[in-house]
């Protein structure tokens, strides 16, 4: 059979362009990604301040890829819902998550459907949350150095309460309190609300949780002893952190997006770039700085290196209060 030279041509140059769709078709994938509305799961409720911030991170990205981001709200689970969806979705870089400190932590307390340091591709580490530690006005406790002195006059006698068993602000106190070389007596509480009545009523000697007393603490009905973050808050700057007295203890709660394992590295930088712009945009700083959530960012690279050691820290700290699972 006799091919023309110019058919020959044009037969040779199909079939060099189908075998280079077939070798790189990552590389022609990521050229137009995204195609579709990327999903952004928010594994809390909506209306709180992770949704109104995630909603307002997801705008402004959504611009810079020029495409849509849809949040998705999927409360319940200690805020991991997020984390089991990304165990089982395609690594397209259309299904995301926040990832919270609790995907580091529940999987030490109970049996989960995903393994933090294999399920998952670490896109940006964003923002954190202030942590403190608040006693009534009227206490005779008036600074960290008395309630250490307090506590260990009478070890196990000063009381403190949080939201719950293993949460952020229980972990934090025990850490201090190690740190300290004091006992404390920890108080549950079903939630921020109904701990701080209890600190308010004189019920509970103090209080430690998350910036859910900014109010309180605004108004002069309890006092902030201290906070838990790498650095002062924005808000109180006039109150130290506990590592600045002397109390390695850093409590930050960094959260982040992620998605699922082995995602292409050139849609996971699209990612990581269009919410880095977005850590710059007014609307989302403003927003931040309303729930006093400070930037805390982390490149693609740090963010993995945060999630193993993260992930090794809350195992020694549970296992040290009792808190892991129990049996095989």
């Amino acid at each position: 059979m006799n091919i023309s030279g110019r058919s020959r041509r044009k037969f040779l140059m199909a079939a060099l362009t189908t075998a280079g769709t077939a070798v790189f078709p990552s590389v022609a994938h990521a050229q137009v990604f995204p195609s579709r509305a990327i999903k952004l799961i928010c594994p809390w409720g909506a209306g709180g301040s992770a949704d109104n911030i995630m909603r307002a991170m997801a705008a402004s990205a959504g611009k810079t890829l020029g495409g849509s981001i849809i949040v998705e709200n999927k409360p319940g689970a200690a805020g991991t819902l997020g984390a089991i969806e990304l165990a089982n979705a395609q690594p397209d870089g259309y299904t995301l998550s926040q990832l919270s400190l609790a995907v580091f932590r529940v999987p030490h307390m109970q049996k989960v459907q995903f393994d933090p340091l294999k399920d998952f591709t670490y896109i940006i580490c964003i923002a954190g949350n202030v942590f403190g530690l608040v006693v009534r006005a009227d206490s005779p406790i008036k600074s960290i150095q008395d309630l250490v002195r307090d506590a260990k006059l009478s070890p196990g006698r000063f009381a403190y309460g949080s939201n719950g068993i293993g949460t952020t602000a229980h972990l934090a106190m025990e850490q201090f309190a190690e740190r300290a070389g004091i006992k404390l007596l920890h108080i549950p509480y079903k939630g921020d609300a109904e701990g701080l009545q209890a600190v308010l009523g004189g019920h509970v000697m103090s209080y430690s949780g998350s910036s859910t007393w900014g109010a309180h603490v605004d108004a002069g009905s309890v006092r902030l002893l201290a906070t838990y973050g790498s650095k002062r808050s924005k808000r109180w700057a006039n109150v130290a952190t506990l590592t600045e007295l002397g109390y390695d203890t850093i409590s930050d709660s960094p959260m982040g997006f992620g998605g699922p394992k082995g995602m292409d590295p050139v849609i996971t930088k699209r990612l990581h770039d269009a919410f880095k712009v977005s850590l710059e945009d007014p609307v989302v700083l403003a927003l931040l700085d309303r729930y006093d959530a400070p930037v805390i960012y982390l490149n693609s690279a740090d963010y993995t290196k945060f999630a193993q050691d993260t992930f090794a820290a809350e195992k020694a700290t549970i296992d040290r209060l009792g808190l892991g699972v129990k049996g095989g």
